[in-house]
């Protein structure tokens, strides 16, 4: 698949489950972002390790060592990289992966660079090779090589660069090659959070929109947020906007409840995509095993945006299962939409029996 692609970024935009930010979560994002790693919530082991990193570098008078963050979107990796620049009072400059598509563009954004500052370059393996293979130079030795004139007459001109810190974030760790994650000092994985850490959240965010919510109403919006606070927020401010219409502007559970019942989300966190995905799976093929293509066109939907958009979480929460035959529907699908599995369902590794035992 080509991951500059945007169909599945764009699809999973549109949803109000979706983990990729829109414009207006990142005017909230803003606003609602933690300054520092004593605010941030959850990522415990992560948060620990970091202040450990951030401390040591302060104590010696030295830039931090470069950072790289993975995980789901949505998890806090922009949030973080902001929080390291804040804690080594430092300047933060921001690019993406596809925006470097030459070594000149890298090279203008490093030679542009102060001493100490942090580079936050988010998507970084979806960068271009060239630009790469400049940062590798650029990470370890704080230099890189301009390349001035075309053929036998170019010539290489040595920049030196001040130390700064480049903080790495991606969604797919495994596509960075060695040479690239071997260069990071610190390396940490993004987990999802558990409900409790995504209450909090919720508390924290309503009160910062002052929104009054109880806990019951909180735990209701944790609960539907497929363990990312990005989707906590979002879920957060659709159920605001009920409450202001529909009743005092007090979310309790039972309008947590009712409001995202408009929108979808269901008591599970699923919508109507991941809904259409395993009605089609349990009704019109049994269950499976049934291709993805097959499955894409039962939904209505591109393939792509089946597998990238609705399956990771389905999978996550045990309702679909891939196997080497194709999608197979769990025991759980079958008791989340109260539909009974036939005689010949597994119970539980995808597979029939042949001999209807």
């Amino acid at each position: 698949m080509n991951w500059d692609d945007t169909t599945d970024t764009d699809a999973a935009s549109e949803r109000l489950v979706g983990s990729v930010a829109d414009r207006e979560d990142q005017a909230v994002e803003a606003a609602l972002r933690p300054k520092d790693l004593g605010e941030f919530i959850g990522q415990e082991k992560v948060r620990e390790q970091l202040d450990l990193v951030l401390r040591a570098a302060r104590a010696r008078g030295a830039t931090a060592d470069h950072v790289l963050l993975s995980g789901a979107p949505g998890l806090g990796k922009t949030t973080l990289s902001m929080i390291i620049a804040a804690e080594m009072g430092a300047p933060i400059r921001i690019t993406s992966g596809p925006a470097i598509q030459h070594a000149g563009d890298l090279a203008a954004i490093l030679s542009s660079l102060q001493e100490g500052e942090v580079l936050f370059l988010d998507e970084i393996h979806r960068m271009s090779r060239p630009a790469e293979e400049m940062l590798y130079m650029a990470m370890e030795d704080f230099r890189v090589d301009v390349i001035v004139g075309k053929g036998p007459g170019a010539t290489a001109i040595p920049l030196e660069l001040p130390p700064f810190t480049l903080v790495g974030a991606t969604t797919r760790a495994g596509l960075l090659p060695p040479p690239l994650r071997d260069r990071f000092g610190f390396t940490a994985h993004m987990e999802f959070y558990e409900p409790a850490e995504l209450r909090r959240v919720v508390h924290r965010s309503a009160h910062l929109l002052d929104v009054e919510i109880d806990p019951a109403g909180a735990a209701e919006i944790a609960g539907r947020s497929r363990g990312t606070p990005r989707i906590a927020n979002r879920l957060l401010r659709r159920v605001r906007d009920y409450a202001q219409v529909k009743a005092d502007g007090v979310i309790t559970r039972d309008i947590a409840s009712a409001a995202l019942a408009v929108y979808e989300v269901d008591a599970r966190g699923l919508d109507r995509l991941d809904r259409a995905v395993l009605q089609a799976l349990l009704k019109l093929f049994g269950g499976g095993p049934v291709g993805l293509s097959t499955l894409a066109v039962a939904v209505g939907e591109e393939r792509e945006t089946v597998e990238e958009v609705a399956e990771p979480f389905l999978v996550r929460e045990g309702l679909l299962a891939r196997t080497p035959r194709g999608r197979v529907a769990t025991p759980a699908a079958w008791a989340h939409l109260g539909l009974t599995p036939p005689r010949t369902a597994t119970a539980g590794n995808g597979q029939q029996d042949l001999f209807g035992t």
